[in-house]
């Protein structure tokens, strides 16, 4: 068979770059181990991935879908997934709140401390005055 070129495959896919993404994976897979759908004939990873997009003896949607759960690294399988995610992100903002909370309550404590503080210091001026006029008179 003669040899396969990008120009063969261009008009199954939109643009070239999407062409490249999807031929490079199916070639990792053909390498990988997976059976080609057309015939070998002494040909490379990347040329008989060509020849099976051009034969079409995959869908576009198909190949696609390989590609992107090549590189997904969440998979939902059910509903139940994306409400575990979303349970978790209201324990998250829970938390968030509750920290907030206890923030404002330790402000609180700082304010008591610095109010005693002010207390001690007014009793230790009052203690100097009174040792100053001791010593004068």
């Amino acid at each position: 068979m003669a040899r396969i070129t990008v120009e063969d495959c261009i008009d199954k896919f939109p643009s070239r770059f999407e062409l490249v993404l999807v031929a490079s994976n199916r070639a990792r897979k053909l390498y990988s181990g997976e059976k080609p759908t057309v015939e070998i004939d002494n040909d490379k990873n990347t040329v008989i991935a060509l020849r099976e997009i051009a034969d079409e003896t995959f869908t576009v949607e198909q190949l696609k879908n390989d590609l992107i759960e090549e590189y997904q690294t969440n998979t939902f399988s059910e509903d139940e997934d994306l409400n575990e995610i979303e349970d978790k992100s209201d324990e998250s903002q829970t938390e968030t709140n509750d920290s907030v909370t206890n923030e404002t309550e330790q402000e609180d404590d700082i304010i008591v401390d610095t109010s005693s503080e002010d207390t001690t210091n007014e009793t230790q001026e009052n203690s100097l005055e009174d040792l100053t006029n001791n010593d004068k008179g």
